[in-house]
């Protein structure tokens, strides 16, 4: 596990365009940052000098950019969107975005029974990992994602996320 000094140089540009964010979670912008950071320097990818975009919006925002580039049209809790710029020489990597739905992500976590800091937690650092390369779509790198990701939010003091999935599949 990286230590805090062992984090990459990375600008995180975070925009807060739903004020519902600020007023459910006084603390979004920290919260978000510091999952972003644990995000990066626990991911075990070399990443050096980079910037990457955090966009706290509202469904109808994630709605209209899901359906644009994902042809889905619905809003969903985070979009994903890796830089295909090639870096220029002497110039911080562009990661991308990551965006997220208020909305959902909030009633996600009422569903769930979660803290919203903590599923948003959860979802930038998801977002963040998408980003760097990982992936869901076939079983065993989902396996490796959802380890990564559980083992970052338990260095933040979250609870696995992907528990109660896997008691309920038992059940």
């Amino acid at each position: 596990m990286s230590r805090a000094t062992d984090a990459p140089e990375v600008e995180i540009d975070l925009a807060i365009i739903h004020t519902a964010w600020k007023r459910a979670l006084p603390s979004v912008a920290s919260v978000a940052r510091r999952a972003a950071e644990a995000a990066l320097a626990q991911s075990g990818k070399r990443i050096g000098a980079a910037e990457l975009s955090l966009v706290l919006a509202d469904d109808a925002t994630v709605q209209e950019l899901n359906a644009r580039w994902r042809g889905k049209d619905a809003p969903t809790n985070v979009l994903a969107f890796a830089s295909e710029e090639p870096p220029a020489k002497g110039k911080p990597v562009l990661l991308g975005d990551v965006v997220l739905a208020y909305e959902t992500v909030a009633r996600e976590a009422r569903e769930q029974g979660k803290r919203l800091a903590d599923h948003l937690r959860h979802l930038v650092i998801h977002g963040v990992l998408h980003l760097l390369g990982y992936d869901h779509i076939k079983p065993a790198p989902a396996r490796r994602m959802e380890a990564l990701e559980t083992r970052i939010l338990a260095s933040l003091g979250v609870a696995d996320p992907y528990r109660l999935r896997e008691e309920l599949s038992r059940g």
